[in-house]
């Protein structure tokens, strides 16, 4: 399930901004991305996720700006005084311009930056400020999740009232009907036979009960009615019902692709493909649902 949340603050001269976003995904992953200093908050926030979420790919960045430890720009003496030395004794042996000071200045150490050191309670009281914004961006994160998850409840009944609609539909088609199938499968094998010859009426009665069997969906859509009402029962008990979910997709599509290979005439083949579509959109949703 997807979501966004953002939340900021500020302890002085120092503002911080954590911005979460979730997008779906088999299995819960998360990736953090946080400034020097706040490694520790990595864990946290993993810790944090796994409270809140039990599917996606979250991806969760801290960012800070603190003007007060920016620090300062300062020469290194004891480098430039060195650097100097050897340009003196170099001079007049080469043949070579004299470096420019900006050039002096980039060489490596010879200018560093200060930062000014924190004390400890100021840093203990960042921490917990960012550990306090990171707790409440999870919990909006998880309501938007939560309001789109009731969204996608009507939509996913939808799907299954369709679905409701076709088993129906062909429970009730003249190709799921056993005395129907065996009139049909009769009046092919007398067609294939040849002109009087003798037909064993026992034998004939035996191909006959085994063709009607082989041909018969009514266990098929027995079973997608009790698919369809397990699917309404995961969804109304709530939680975190997604992998059941698709483990019920799967089974419609058995009972759906058997229902097809059975099919006994054109129109049962027809709903048997609706069904197909039907369970393929309810699939999709699913892929949504935490």
């Amino acid at each position: 399930m997807t979501g966004f949340a953002r939340t900021s603050g500020a302890i002085g001269d120092f503002l911080w901004t954590w911005e979460l976003k979730s997008v779906n995904g088999r299995s819960l992953d998360v990736r953090c991305r946080v400034p020097q200093g706040f490694e520790a908050v990595d864990a946290l926030a993993r810790q944090i996720a796994a409270e809140h979420l039990k599917r996606g790919n979250l991806a969760a960045t801290l960012s800070v700006d603190d003007a007060s430890s920016r620090g300062q720009l300062t020469v290194n003496r004891a480098a430039l005084d060195q650097i100097m030395s050897l340009l003196r004794d170099m001079s007049g042996k080469l043949d070579a311009a004299p470096p420019s000071l900006d050039g002096i200045l980039g060489l490596k150490g010879v200018l560093e930056l200060e930062t000014p050191p924190l004390a400890p309670e100021i840093m203990a009281a960042r921490q917990k400020a960012v550990e306090a914004g990171l707790r409440q961006a999870m919990t909006e994160l998880s309501g938007m999740r939560r309001n789109e998850g009731n969204r996608l409840r009507e939509v996913v009944f939808g799907h299954l009232d369709e679905i409701e609609r076709l088993r129906i539909a062909a429970a009730q088609s003249a190709g799921a009907q056993p005395a129907n199938i065996r009139a049909r499968l009769d009046a092919q094998l007398r067609e294939l036979m040849p002109e009087g010859a003798p037909i064993d009426p026992e034998r004939l009665a035996q191909e006959l009960a085994l063709m009607t069997g082989r041909a018969d969906v009514r266990e098929e859509i027995d079973r997608l009615a009790a698919h369809v009402a397990a699917t309404r029962e995961l969804i109304a008990q709530g939680g975190a019902v997604g992998r059941k979910l698709d483990f019920l997709c799967q089974e419609f599509n058995r009972e759906a692709n058997t229902l097809c290979s059975k099919a006994a005439d054109l129109a049962l083949t027809n709903i048997g493909i609706e069904l197909k579509a039907a369970i393929e959109q309810l699939r999709e949703q699913i892929q949504n649902i935490e």
